[in-house]
C-alpha cells in the first residue's frame, strides 16, 4: 500500500529561497519612488501655497490701481499706494465723484457700451446661424466657404485699416459708432463661426433626426435643439467677444467719433491733455476695467463649460 503524499515535499521550502536577486522585486517594505513623492507634495499643500502667492502677485497691479484710486492727488504724488497699510485715512471717495463730474469720461461709458453690446450680440447671432448652417445644412461650396471663412482668421486688424478707412469714408460712415461695430462684428466673425460650427458639428445626428420627424423646421431646429444646446459655447463666444471690444483702443481710435470717444480713447485723451491728472485717470481706468471682469464672473460657469466642451466623452 502506498504511503500518503509527503506534505513537505509539495511546500515551496522557504529555506532555500535566497536573497532578493536583481530580477526579484523588494518585499512590501519598499516605499514609494522619490518621483511619486514629489508628485504627491505638489498636489498637496505646498502647490496651493504656490497657487496663491502667484495669484496675489497677479492681482498686485489691480489692487495697486484700486488703491491709488481712493487716494487723494497730493498723497499719489508723495508716498506709493502700499502707504494706505500705515495710514488708512487717507482713502477717500473723492475721485470718484470728479470722474462723475468729467463729462468726457462719463460719456464715454456710454460710448462703449453703444459699441460693445451690439459689436457681441450681432456676432453671437450671425456666427450662431453661420455655425449652424456649415455644420448641418448642405449647400454647394460648403467646404470651400468654411475653408475661406477659417483663412480670414489669420488676417491681422493692422492689414485692414487703411481700406476699410477709404471704403467707410466713401459710404459715409466714418467716425461714427455704426462704423466701429461693423468693423468688430466683421473681424469677429470668422473665429466665432469656426468655434460655433465645430461645436455644432459634435452634437448627435439622431437628435437633430428625431426632431426632423416630429415636424420641426430648419429654424424650429436651431432654436428649440441647437441653442439650447451650443448655450456653453455662445457664452465663451460672448464673454470672448465683449472682452476684446471693451478693451480694444486702436480701431476706436481710428473708427469712433472723435466728439464720442469710447472709454480707452478717453482716458488715453486725458492723458494726453493734462499729463499727470492721476486723481481722474486711477478711477477711470478702475472702472472700466470692473465691468469686464463683472461679466466675466457673471457667467464664469458657461464660460468654463463652453472651454471644457468636448473634453470629456
Amino acid at each position: 500500500m502506498s504511503g500518503a503524499p509527503n506534505v513537505d515535499s509539495a511546500r515551496p521550502d522557504r529555506r532555500r529561497a535566497g536573497p532578493p536577486g536583481p530580477g526579484r522585486p523588494e518585499a512590501s517594505k519598499a516605499g514609494p519612488s522619490l518621483g511619486a513623492r514629489i508628485a504627491a507634495g505638489a498636489g498637496g499643500g505646498v502647490m496651493r501655497v504656490f497657487l496663491v502667492l502667484v495669484a496675489l502677485f497677479w492681482l498686485m497691479p489691480t489692487v495697486g490701481l484700486l488703491l491709488s484710486s481712493l487716494r487723494g492727488p497730493r498723497d499719489i504724488a508723495a508716498t506709493g499706494w502700499w502707504k494706505v497699510f500705515t495710514a488708512p485715512s487717507e482713502l477717500t471717495f473723492d475721485n470718484y465723484q470728479r470722474l462723475l463730474d468729467n463729462s468726457t469720461i462719463t460719456g464715454s461709458l456710454g460710448s462703449t457700451i453703444m459699441i460693445t453690446v451690439p459689436s457681441t450680440l450681432l456676432v453671437v447671432v450671425i456666427g450662431s446661424l453661420a455655425g449652424y448652417a456649415f455644420a448641418w445644412m448642405e449647400f454647394p461650396g460648403r467646404d470651400w466657404w468654411f475653408l475661406l471663412v477659417v483663412g480670414l482668421l489669420v488676417v491681422p486688424v493692422q492689414v485692414a485699416l487703411i481700406p476699410v478707412s477709404e471704403l467707410f469714408g466713401a459710404v459715409g460712415i466714418f467716425e461714427t459708432t455704426l462704423g466701429v461695430v461693423l468693423f468688430h462684428t466683421a473681424f469677429g466673425l470668422p473665429f466665432a463661426i469656426f468655434l460655433l460650427r465645430n461645436f455644432f458639428a459634435e452634437i448627435p445626428r439622431e437628435l437633430l433626426e428625431a426632431a426632423r420627424l416630429d415636424g420641426a423646421g430648419e429654424i424650429r431646429l436651431f432654436t428649440r435643439v441647437v441653442m439650447p444646446l451650443g448655450g456653453p459655447a455662445i457664452a465663451s463666444l460672448g464673454i470672448f467677444q465683449f472682452l476684446w471690444v471693451w478693451n480694444d483702443m486702436l480701431v476706436a481710435l481710428i473708427f469712433a467719433d472723435s466728439d464720442a470717444p469710447p472709454i480707452t480713447v478717453a482716458l488715453q485723451q486725458q492723458v494726453r491733455q493734462f499729463g499727470n491728472n492721476i486723481d481722474v485717470l486711477a478711477p477711470g481706468a478702475f472702472v472700466s476695467m470692473v465691468i469686464p471682469l463683472a461679466v466675466f464672473f457673471a457667467f464664469q460657469r458657461q464660460f468654463v463649460s463652453g472651454v471644457m466642451a468636448g473634453a470629456v466623452k
